[in-house]
């Protein structure tokens, strides 16, 4: 399932975080992490699409790849329950599950796409959940059992060292488990998580590549993106033991991919960061919101997803990008498609931005001025995905700053301190982007 469970949908409110004011001028201020680093390549780009679980269909899988190559996808990111594959005991693969994941393979593989499978679910027989959970376990359906890491790590690195050696560099990569570090249990239950989830890695990635060196493997799947977890991680021991770490960032998810990314640095780890998970649902105007995220309009997800894609496009230590999810599920609009298979506007966005990763930037945001109440009030939009800087000269010198983020629909109204008076020009600009992609007025 998703990061974006653990990430409050109020942080998408139009909301002050920092503001400074000086009456006596104040000087220029260096902007720390913003901006992207340039690529000689864009990042792969797909979404994700349907799992290997029990029900899933083979004309399902038929179908999601072939609307992935519609739209350009050059990856496809699927989970993959290991307790559907080898439901009764080690080394024992049930047959129709083997032959489902080998059509997702061959089909991808066909239409030119590679698959992250993202692999988890322990097994009853390998599941270290306790008796009286143990006890409820089946092989018929996921259950609470399931999230339990396996009793003994070495279960889980025979059974991905068989997928590396049966699938080789059709995948993209191989993803140890989803979400670790997710804090509602869904996907990795039990005490001392970190102290696990480093064991399960250890164990699953030299297994992998004595199978397949070619194999890629990501770790991670992090949803926090203040990077506390993954500090745990690195005393735990997992440097060394990965290509690259997945992260699930849903609220501002460039502002998240740059604070990780200084933890990573920090820590002396340059390993690239896939971005394997996130979107926008459009459950609007049923719902406000859904699965803890704000629900936005069709039209504000097709825009936010261009807005992402491009720009990550030129980011130097993101390899891979994939939005989700191509299809809608009951209780999810997450998707591309709605639930009965018709194209909302972010298929031809996505399509778009697959076809040509390279082509095009976000817009600029914008701003426009107007005096009330004895003051000034700047509003305007600008593109998804991280904090917004306005700046307040008055006289030509810098008097004011502020940062703050956009609403659900990418919008912001904000009113400039009544002291500052009412003639002044503003500029306004995403982070990201950086002062070379601002905009001004003046009043």
């Amino acid at each position: 399932m998703a990061g974006r469970l653990s990430q409050r949908a109020g942080r998408l409110r139009t909301i002050l975080l920092a503001l400074t004011m000086a009456l006596c001028g104040l000087g220029g201020f260096a902007l720390l992490g913003a901006g992207t680093a340039s690529a000689s390549a864009a990042p792969l780009g797909g979404v994700n699409v349907l799992g290997i679980d029990v029900g899933v269909r083979t004309g399902e899988i038929d179908r999601a790849i072939d609307q992935a190559q519609a739209l350009h996808a050059k990856v496809v990111r699927a989970s993959l329950n290991w307790a559907y594959l080898e439901p009764r005991a080690a080394g024992t693969l049930d047959p129709g599950a083997l032959a489902m994941t080998d059509r997702l393979m061959s089909d991808a593989s066909a239409a030119g796409i590679r698959v992250i499978l993202t692999v988890d679910g322990s097994p009853c027989w390998a599941s270290s959940a306790p008796a009286a959970v143990l006890a409820k376990c089946s092989t018929q359906r996921r259950t609470q059992a399931s999230a339990w890491p396996p009793q003994n790590a070495s279960d889980y690195a025979a059974f991905v060292a068989m997928l590396a050696a049966r699938y080789g560099t059709r995948l993209a990569a191989l993803e140890i488990w989803n979400e670790p570090d997710q804090a509602n249990q869904l996907y990795f239950a039990g005490p001392n998580k970190a102290q696990r989830y480093a064991t399960l890695l250890r164990a699953a990635y030299p297994a992998i590549k004595q199978a397949n060196p070619n194999v890629t493997v990501i770790a991670g799947s992090l949803v926090g993106y203040n990077g506390v977890f993954l500090k745990a991680l690195y005393a735990a021991g997992i440097k060394g033991y990965y290509d690259g770490l997945a992260v699930h960032f849903y609220s501002l998810t460039l502002a998240s991919l740059r604070q990780f990314r200084q933890v990573q640095v920090a820590n002396g780890d340059t390993k690239p960061l896939w971005l394997d998970e996130f979107g926008w649902t459009t459950c609007k105007p049923l719902s406000r919101s859904q699965d803890e995220q704000p629900c936005v309009t069709p039209q504000v997800q097709a825009a936010n997803l261009g807005d992402i894609f491009r720009s990550l496009a030129r980011t130097g230590y993101v390899a891979a990008v994939l939005s989700f999810q191509l299809q809608d599920t009951d209780g999810s609009d997450f998707g591309v498609l709605t639930a009965r298979g018709a194209r909302k506007p972010a298929y031809g966005a996505l399509a778009s931005v697959l076809a040509a990763p390279l082509s095009g930037r976000p817009p600029r945001t914008t701003v426009r001025l107007r005096r009330a109440h004895g003051g000034v009030v700047a509003s305007g939009s600008g593109p998804v995905g991280d904090y917004i800087q306005l700046e307040a000269f008055v006289n030509g010198s810098l008097r004011y700053r502020a940062t703050f983020t956009l609403n659900r629909f990418n919008d912001y109204t904000l009113a400039i301190p009544r002291v500052l008076g009412t003639s002044m020009r503003v500029r306004v600009y995403q982070l990201w982007a950086g002062p070379g992609a601002d905009s001004q007025a003046s009043i």
